[in-house]
């Protein structure tokens, strides 16, 4: 394949807490390798896992279907958006204020690519400080994207909007004109502003808006 690999997903754990009031996932034996030892050959035993969670845990992709009911779901979206995405990087780590502003997007070719928002946040990741004054897009960052079209957009932060906002520009728009969106980033610092692919997918389920994905980059 080539390239260097850059892992830009958070591990989960039983107990993760990636969003405030939402449950952690609660990670069990179905199987345990002493329970599959009747099962098999001596010494040939398997170990299956049990995973109750909420689909927006750890690092994960929304689909359209997560903000609009007519929108794509998982199994609907295509994996050009996806898989294999040629990559920009938005360092957006010395801004004023919360917001990233739409000037951070000047003078960048966007369409067509997934868009990757360096905030830096995800230093606060498993801390108080992560759900805390988190960096978003405003609305007028988020026109300027919609009308650039790429094919995916993703923040290291709590949440691409500001959740005391109900409205929830960011995600409203972006899912609306069917840009999927990649939140709980991390060590995007590491990647390169350009030169770069990547890569996002998650299952293929159908009636789900959103799920954990293994995201990670692919260096030129």
């Amino acid at each position: 394949m080539g390239g260097r690999l850059v892992d830009l997903s958070h591990e989960v754990e039983h107990g993760l807490v990636t969003y405030p009031g939402l449950p952690a996932p609660v990670i069990s034996d179905f199987l345990t390798r002493e329970a599959s030892e009747g099962h098999y050959a001596p010494s040939t035993t398997f170990h299956i896992a049990r995973i109750d969670m909420v689909a927006n845990t750890g690092t994960y992709v929304d689909s359209p279907f997560h903000r609009h009911a007519a929108g794509a779901d998982l199994a609907g979206l295509p994996l050009e958006r996806l898989a294999h995405l040629d990559g920009v990087l938005i360092d957006a780590r010395g801004r004023a204020g919360r917001a990233v502003d739409a000037d951070a997007l000047e003078g960048r070719q966007l369409r067509g690519k997934a868009v990757l928002v360096c905030t830096g946040w995800d230093r606060h990741w498993q801390t108080p400080r992560y759900a805390d004054g988190h960096p978003f897009l405003p609305r007028r960052t988020v026109e300027r994207l919609v009308a650039a079209e790429p094919a995916l957009v993703g923040i290291d932060s709590l949440n691409i909007d500001d959740t005391t906002d109900p409205e929830r520009p960011a995600h409203s728009l972006l899912l609306g004109a069917g840009i999927p969106v990649a939140e709980h980033l991390c060590h995007l610092d590491t990647l390169p502003l350009i030169g770069f692919r990547f890569h996002c997918v998650p299952a293929k389920f159908r009636g789900v808006g959103t799920f954990p994905v293994r995201a990670y980059a692919v260096v030129d």
